[in-house]
């Protein structure tokens, strides 16, 4: 797993004070900016030139799409985590972005503390969407498998791990899992937000 303090950053926005505010952020956070890039030519070469551990990508880069570019690096440099740092918040935004290639997307509008946070989980190889990100999917519950839908309505319902189980005729253990891999793809950190969040649909 990457070490969160050494973490190297390409920043691709195309507004230069954003920029400037970003990196000031990361690196607080202990997190570098080893390159910035504002188009997608940039881009590609900053990723073959400075190695980083994660590319954060602008859906809006000027006249051009931070979705080819996803798509492009992702073909490219598949091993390669790329978060998307954006100010759409919308549904269709954030799925074509992940089947683009992001490992994670985060909307301009969350908390300071998410985005260093996005960086460490999408670098350590795990998938992360923001609050309000996650929030339309979960809402949508397009990116659930079917068993998944399963546990996570019953959830809602009021229904325990064993009785979970024994409906859908899975041991206990197997519940448990599938509540953390629902819990990972609504970037929800607890047990208690899973079914806040899985009761607030039921209802």
């Amino acid at each position: 797993m990457t070490d969160s303090l050494r973490i190297r950053v390409l920043m691709v926005e195309d507004h230069p004070v954003v920029r400037q505010g970003l990196r000031l952020l990361l690196e607080l956070e202990g997190i570098q900016v080893c390159a910035e890039a504002d188009s997608i030519k940039a881009a590609i070469l900053s990723a073959e030139r400075c190695s980083p551990d994660l590319v954060m990508v602008d859906l809006h880069l000027g006249d051009e799409d931070g979705l080819e570019l996803l798509r492009q690096l992702a073909a490219e440099q598949p091993s390669l985590p790329l978060l998307v740092y954006s100010m759409f918040e919308d549904l269709a935004h954030v799925n074509q972005a992940l089947r683009a290639g992001a490992r994670g997307y985060v909307t301009k509008r969350e908390g300071a503390h998410v985005l260093p946070l996005a960086i460490r989980e999408c670098a350590a190889g795990r998938r992360y969407l923001s609050p309000r990100s996650a929030q339309q999917r979960a809402e949508s519950n397009e990116f659930l498998s079917l068993q998944e839908q399963q546990v996570f309505e019953l959830l809602g319902r009021g229904k325990t791990i064993s009785a979970i189980a024994a409906r859908l005729d899975l041991s206990p253990r197997t519940v448990e899992s599938y509540f953390v891999r629902i819990q990972a793809k609504l970037g929800l950190s607890s047990m208690k937000e899973l079914r806040q969040r899985a009761i607030a649909k039921h209802l």
